[in-house]
């Protein structure tokens, strides 16, 4: 388990990365959802003892930030922007990580790194140099040095930046595996990312917490707020286009679904709508920010 209370981040001139964080992890898959520049990134790299909080504290499977060597022993991180030698292969380069993790046993690591290069799609390259991946393959080099050692906790920070489809379901699934048992505490900004792994959900906007539930929780934000407009192109124009989640062109016209309190004017004075409708997972996300932004970014439990 995971426990944060009243943290804070201020960055020199007064800004706040972060702000009166408070939020218990629970064991599983859990989604840290937000916008970028949210804040998600500082709070992982806080968690993951890189930084320090200007106020506030947090335990991580009891542990307080202070202790960070024992902290590290039971994390595995994986950051946005992640960096790798390229002179080494693939595989001397896990062997590395895994020797610096405190894999003393060769046999045993090796293992490891075979399974892991195994799950993670690159069995076939890792005699290769590094500086022959492609970005998504050293994207999955990098899930596999946080995955090596069985961490207790994981941290990954927008993983599935420069996967492909494909590689980002494996990626999922290959997770949702992982967190049995243990914390898997996933970063985006992508909402489908989260839709099917994750019961829990925390939504970070301009470093305040919006959000601490479960899907269901989320959803429930769009509800009474997404609308289905038959629009022209002129009228389709004058939308916000913030408030769009999908736009289908028409024999009629462009049909759009859109989250707002109410429907546009000129939509509704031509009676070409329709209200009432379920509100999907990102429909509800995208509520959710509104009403955090008209409210100055209060907490909504």
């Amino acid at each position: 388990m995971i426990q944060i209370e009243h943290l804070s981040k201020k960055y020199r001139g007064g800004a706040y990365a972060l702000q009166d964080i408070n939020l218990t992890i629970q064991e599983g898959m859990v989604g840290l959802l937000g916008p970028n520049g949210a804040g998600k990134t500082t709070l992982m790299r806080i968690l993951a003892t890189l930084i320090s909080p200007s106020s506030g504290s947090a335990l991580v499977n009891g542990k307080p930030l202070g202790h960070a060597e024992q902290i590290r022993q039971m994390i595995g991180y994986l950051p946005q922007q992640f960096q790798v030698y390229p002179q080494l292969t693939g595989a001397d380069y896990l062997d590395y990580v895994g020797v610096m993790k405190g894999i003393g046993d060769r046999r045993r690591r090796k293992e490891e790194i075979d399974r892991l290069l195994e799950e993670v799609n690159l069995k076939d390259k890792a005699r290769k140099k590094v500086r022959t991946y492609s970005g998504g393959m050293k994207r999955r080099l990098g899930i596999a040095q946080a995955l090596l050692g069985s961490p207790q906790v994981l941290i990954v920070d927008e993983p599935t930046a420069g996967l492909d489809p494909e590689e980002r379901v494996r990626f999922r699934n290959l997770l949702t595996r992982f967190s049995l048992g243990r914390i898997v505490l996933l970063s985006t900004h992508i909402v489908a990312d989260i839709e099917s792994n994750c019961r829990q959900i925390a939504v970070l906007d301009k470093g305040k917490l919006l959000l601490a539930g479960e899907q269901p929780d989320l959803a429930a934000y769009g509800q009474g707020k997404v609308w289905e407009l038959l629009v022209d192109d002129r009228a389709y124009a004058a939308l916000d286009p913030m408030s769009i989640v999908s736009t289908q062109r028409t024999e009629e016209g462009l049909l759009c679904r859109i989250v707002a309190d109410e429907p546009p004017a000129a939509a509704a004075a031509a009676g070409r709508f329709k209200a009432g409708l379920s509100p999907s997972l990102e429909e509800g996300y995208l509520a959710l920010l509104q009403t955090g932004r008209k409210a100055g970014g209060d907490r909504h439990d």
